[in-house]
């Protein structure tokens, strides 16, 4: 009877009903419990730039291993990657990563630019690429030789996607940016503030010429709806991390969509608990642990101190995000504060773990 009870908050919540507060549910219960290496971890989502000694007995102490997800960036000096260096840790540790490689619009125009594309990512599956990532560049940077904003659904792109379908290579598409970046940021406590103001190129309020946010969202779920065969990890909750229901909406129409929260936990911090715990229930399948976090700095260039302090930045970041995904105390990520998750064992194996094995078919 009591489970049913449960259950039935649990739907009343996602929904948005309101009801009296409960005490946890005993999956709740049970999960506050689980030490931080039960549960066996990918992080789908993460740029360590450089090998550090301590990596090894990390990532063991976690029972983590991680993509090392490669970003493509338009620059005054033509594209910059980190795909080589990527690729070299991955070479070092490679109990440790995968790799996953990336796409740019640049040169979209040239007649042979998909097939230039084509043989670049065949390469670089060959060596070791699980996934290839899309970001914001498409739809917020790069421009054709019109001068207009290159959406991700733009038709010169499909031999690229029918090409990774074809291949089962699914894409890990990061566009547009939180619904913030197209609003003021006068608030201290909001989880984007230091983003955009360390980085306000991405601040869309203050660039009118970038397109609107619907615009860019209503392009990325054109291309998702007209690429069915092609598998798609939507990072950062689908630039929908501020509304739980805009990304259950998109997973329902979706089949192939799937998302990963990354650098959005402060998102989800920010809005009722339950709810978002319900959201994860309901999505158990469709959703995979990623952080965005990253190194930097050749380790002979820093100290011991700067090395200790990044392992226990790191270790507390981590921490963190297991707190709430796997507790019921309250956690603050990015000066958002709220009660934790308390998913079951069941959820946070397949939202940490399986997910992503399914999805990059690493048991094959």
């Amino acid at each position: 009877m009591r489970n049913s009870i449960y259950a039935l908050l649990a739907v009343m919540t996602f929904l948005g009903c309101k009801s009296k507060p409960e005490q946890s549910p005993p999956a709740m219960e049970k999960a506050v419990s689980l030490a931080k290496n039960t549960i066996q971890k990918i992080d789908m989502h993460s740029h360590f730039h450089q090998d550090r000694d301590y990596l090894p007995s990390f990532f063991k102490a976690w029972n983590m291993q991680s993509l090392l997800v490669d970003v493509a960036l338009e620059g005054d000096s033509g594209i910059k990657r980190s795909w080589d260096e990527y690729k070299a840790l991955a070479k070092a540790r490679p109990e440790l990563f995968w790799l996953c490689s990336s796409l740019i619009g640049v040169g979209i125009d040239k007649p042979d630019f998909a097939e230039k594309e084509i043989v670049r990512l065949t390469k670089e599956i060959e060596e070791g690429a699980k996934m290839v990532k899309v970001w914001k560049n498409f739809g917020m940077v790069t421009k054709d030789a019109n001068g207009v904003f290159i959406q991700i659904d733009d038709t010169r792109l499909q031999p690229i996607w029918d090409f990774l379908a074809a291949s089962g290579i699914p894409v890990m598409a990061h566009i547009g940016e939180p619904i913030q970046a197209w609003r003021p940021l006068d608030d201290l406590k909001n989880p984007h503030y230091g983003y955009y103001t360390e980085h306000p190129e991405y601040h869309a309020y203050k660039h009118t010429e970038i397109p609107t946010y619907e615009t860019i969202i209503s392009a990325r779920d054109n291309w998702i709806k007209n690429n069915p065969d092609l598998q798609i990890l939507c990072a950062h909750m689908g630039s929908m991390s501020h509304d739980v229901d805009m990304i259950a909406e998109r997973l329902d129409k979706f089949p192939n969509m799937y998302v990963e929260p990354a650098a959005r936990f402060g998102d989800l911090v920010s809005q009722n608990s339950k709810k978002v715990s319900a959201f994860f229930d309901r999505y158990q399948d469709r959703i995979m642990f990623g952080t965005d976090f990253n190194n930097n700095g050749m380790a002979g260039s820093l100290t011991s101190d700067e090395l200790e302090e990044e392992q226990s930045e790191l270790n507390a970041d981590y921490g963190k995000r297991w707190s709430y995904l796997s507790g019921t105390d309250s956690v603050e990520i990015r000066s958002q504060k709220n009660l934790g998750l308390g998913l079951s064992e069941n959820i946070l194996q397949k939202v940490y773990y399986q997910n992503a094995v399914d999805f990059l078919k690493l048991e094959d």
